[in-house]
């Protein structure tokens, strides 16, 4: 079992002056499920090599067992210290992929033409598609087989407008992974605010928040039996 991990290039918070990236617990949560399921992972992102870390993220209020087993796996940290570059990166070398969040992706992983290509030519072949959070908002281009977004008609969550608002971002943010979700005609739906919420439909898998990180990472692997 091969499983691409996908994460942001994208280090600056808009025109705040502060740093985004990924968040810690929403690569950390997954990269656990599938590494003890026995997958094999590889991650990349656009430019390759070391990834940023949103140092929110890094908070001690942010930890969990999981972020807390990274800080104590050199191997681990490595993998992120050297990430393949994603056009480097064969969609048929693997079985699935996902996708964790953060800010960064609404920037550089929303618009990347490879990034694009890969989703659609992994559920053209049948392949699962997972993303959490922010990352969501990597569909944003995304076209299903007739042309239209791929999300359209699907049932779909994603970081809700009420946690946007609550982390005080929702002027910075370049979209908001609701609205947009809704815009090109998903079927949105959200829990509570960050409490774990997945949802998939067919290939799709998405997940609403951080807490949602390891409940999806789990239903991708249900998915791949």
């Amino acid at each position: 079992m091969k499983i691409l991990m996908i994460l942001t290039s994208h280090d600056q918070l808009g025109n705040t002056g502060q740093k985004t990236g990924f968040w810690l617990e929403e690569f950390a949560a997954p990269y656990y499920v599938f590494k003890d399921a026995g997958a094999q992972i590889t991650v990349a992102s656009p430019q390759g090599g070391q990834v940023p870390l949103d140092p929110k993220s890094d908070d001690p209020a942010a930890q969990t067992d999981d972020t807390r087993r990274f800080k104590d796996d050199p191997a681990a940290q490595s993998v992120l210290a050297e990430t393949q570059k994603l056009m480097d990166v064969v969609a048929t070398d693997f079985d699935a992929v996902f996708y964790p969040g953060g800010h960064g992706p609404l920037w550089d992983l929303a618009e990347d033409p490879t990034s694009i290509a890969l989703i659609e030519t992994m559920l053209a072949a049948g392949k699962p598609v997972a993303a959490v959070c922010h990352a969501p908002g990597v569909l944003r281009h995304v076209k299903s087989a007739d042309g239209t977004p791929l999300v359209r008609g699907k049932s779909v969550t994603g970081f809700a407008n009420s946690e946007e608002e609550a982390v005080g971002l929702t002027d910075v943010v370049p979209f908001l992974v609701e609205d947009m979700l809704e815009g090109n005609g998903g079927n949105y739906s959200k829990g509570s605010d960050w409490q774990p919420h997945v949802v998939s439909d067919g290939l799709l898998i998405s997940g609403q928040n951080p807490a949602s990180s390891r409940p999806a990472a789990e239903a991708l692997l249900k998915m791949l039996g």
